[in-house]
């Protein structure tokens, strides 16, 4: 029989198959397996495109000897500059903070969701506050599916936002707005960005459809619970945001330097340099956990319950000194990390197994989380 590792220290087996997950998303070249609500679908054709370009123009200076070097040459001095950029950017959380798609209003917004009474007076201008936000919400309401809940005689578009929440309801809030945040926080820009994009969107919706589950099983605070897991990707998000916008501004200004210099070796050199996602995986392990807290702590949310979940999930050395709510967040995250590593044909029956005893997944939760459909959040 094998040796238990419930809940003690981490093994260093457990923390290469959680390593091995991100590699998966972020250095990983596979395309997410298509779900109902895909970011940037408009950027499809353009992705293919750069990407097809990208590969041609690699492929043709693998055979010129000279033009490989001067790829080799340009492409180690671009990605030098933007990962010592990069290094300073992230030693500096509040800078960090600074360009990210996060502010007080959401955090605050969040916190008043999954309160015990959630005040529809409070949140109303908060969502007001935030067009984009407000927007969502309203197509939500004005959406051919959500027409038959609302009065038969009423075909008008509705704008009104205490309307739109009212039709909207508290559960449905609750579900809602935690997931436009996170869609509105994801990394954009390049299209060569998508398929990682998509990768990280599917990861935190398979954990959030999990420990929904999970807070059902165990009659935990459902909001919460949802809230903080779809939300646990926070700091990766910003991490790669923080990468792709320092690698999109760079790799920008050396393409058009090398276009008014009309070296066309140069700009394929430029043209053919690959996001370096190798680098950005490894600032994501460095940084992505203790930013879901101290973005938060920055915001002078420090007392607040989803602060308090992500700073001890990042600082307990022990999954067995974990309180109840953030054990449960975990075991959640677990469960996806296996469950995209065995779509993925990444991780083994006993790798598996390691992964429940350390978490603590019993035989009762993976049954109830086999049942669930991780293809699509069920948002009403």
């Amino acid at each position: 029989m094998a040796i238990s590792v419930a809940g003690g220290v981490k093994p260093a087996q457990v923390t290469e198959i959680e390593h091995r997950l991100y590699k998966q998303l972020i250095v990983g070249k596979g395309k997410s397996v298509a779900m109902a609500d895909e970011l940037y679908v408009e950027m499809e054709d353009d992705a293919n495109k750069l990407e097809i370009e990208s590969e041609a123009i690699r492929a043709r200076l693998a055979k010129q000897n000279q033009a490989k070097q001067v790829f080799d040459a340009v492409s180690k001095q671009l990605l030098t500059s933007v990962n010592s950029c990069i290094e300073q950017q992230l030693s500096l959380p509040a800078e960090v903070l600074a360009k990210f798609k996060l502010d007080e209003k959401q955090v605050l917004l969040l916190e008043l969701l999954y309160s015990k009474h959630v005040d529809l007076a409070r949140v109303r201008p908060l969502v007001a506050a935030l067009p984009w936000l407000e927007r969502d919400l309203a197509n939500i309401v004005n959406g051919s599916s959500f027409r038959h809940r609302r009065p038969k005689s009423s075909d008008v578009q509705v704008t009104d936002i205490k309307l739109v929440l009212n039709y909207i309801g508290i559960e449905n809030l609750q579900m809602l707005i935690p997931y436009f945040c996170l869609r509105r926080m994801m990394p954009s820009g390049q299209p060569q960005m998508l398929w990682l994009t998509r990768k990280l969107w599917r990861y935190s919706v398979v954990s959030s459809i999990a420990a929904q589950a999970l807070a059902e099983l165990h009659e935990k605070d459902k909001a919460f619970i949802y809230s903080c897991s779809l939300m646990s990707q926070l700091g990766a998000t910003c991490v790669i945001n923080q990468c792709a916008n320092t690698f999109d501004d760079m790799w920008g200004e050396w393409l058009r330097e090398a276009s008014a210099s009309r070296d066309k070796e140069l700009y394929d050199a430029v043209m053919a340099t690959e996001f370096p996602a190798n680098d950005v995986y490894q600032q994501v392990l460095s940084h992505s956990r203790s930013l879901n807290w101290q973005l938060l702590t920055l915001l002078n949310f420090d007392n607040s319950r989803l602060t308090q979940t992500y700073k001890a999930i990042d600082t307990s050395m022990k999954y067995a000194e974990l309180d109840q709510d953030s054990a449960l967040i975990e075991r959640a995250s677990c469960f996806a990390k296996v469950y995209l590593l065995h779509e993925a044909g990444n991780i083994s029956a006993a790798e598996r197994r390691l992964m429940f005893d350390y978490y603590q997944v019993t035989e009762q939760e993976q049954v109830r989380l086999s049942a669930q459909n991780f293809r699509k959040l069920v948002l009403f």
